[in-house]
């Protein structure tokens, strides 16, 4: 075998042995990720932003000192102050008639009366208590049964500055013929960013924000007509807090 034929037969041989050359990875799933990436990134920056606008705009929010009258008023329980207020308003003639919606089914009108200091005369003839409302939704779709039986054309809204946003959303979503004019109780001023300072005030704030985000998503449920007249959402049993 010449020195020609023993060098080819080798080279023919270690090539033979040359191991394929590797696909390298599709760009498709690195690219997806760097996306997902980036999405991820701007809905937390998005998130954030709402946040603070919340929160802001919250903060803000004031008990007007003389707020125009209405037909009636109606309040969401969930805190002594809410309730005070209320009474006030409907004593000084802002309202003709007062609901108590969410009240629990233990607090008879009585107690319920002298817990608050309300006026038994007053508590008599212009009073009505919601046992039904269990939730933020249910105050919505209980005070739209109320505001329609009573055809009135005008409501004042009363609940904390925290819960405004959401009670205003929850309840526009229902009641849709009268005028709703918020009055937010104000327990602690968080005004000029001394939420911020504030463990407590940023945990609720942030709790009833994801809360008001859900509200929002509610916005497009469709709703249903009842035998009553009154729109109630599919997904209005579904578990909501105040």
């Amino acid at each position: 075998m010449s020195r020609f034929e023993t060098d080819e037969a080798v080279g023919g041989m270690s090539s033979a042995f040359v191991p394929a050359p590797q696909r390298k990875p599709s760009n498709r799933f690195a690219r997806f990720l760097r996306a997902a990436a980036v999405a991820t990134i701007a809905a937390g920056v998005v998130f954030a932003a709402g946040f603070g606008w919340f929160a802001d705009y919250v903060s803000r929010l004031s008990t007007p000192a003389n707020p125009p009258s209405a037909d009636a008023i109606i309040v969401l329980t969930g805190g002594q102050s809410r309730i005070d207020a209320a009474l006030d308003l409907l004593k000084s003639g802002k309202g003709q008639r007062l609901l108590i919606s969410g009240v629990n089914p233990a607090a008879g009108r009585k107690s319920l009366q002298v817990a608050t200091g309300g006026d038994k005369t007053l508590f008599s003839c212009c009073v009505d208590i919601d046992y039904a409302a269990m939730d933020t939704i249910g105050n919505a779709e209980e005070s739209a049964k109320w505001v329609e039986s009573h055809e009135y054309g005008s409501v004042i809204l009363v609940t904390n500055n925290y819960h405004m946003p959401r009670s205003l959303l929850e309840m526009g979503r229902f009641i849709d013929k009268a005028n709703l004019k918020p009055y937010p109780v104000v327990n602690t001023r968080l005004d000029g960013g001394t939420w911020m300072t504030k463990p407590e005030a940023v945990r609720v704030l942030f709790t009833e924000y994801t809360k008001y985000l859900g509200a929002l998503a509610r916005t497009v449920v469709p709703l249903r007509s009842t035998p009553d007249g009154v729109v109630l959402v599919e997904a209005s049993t579904k578990s909501s807090t105040n």
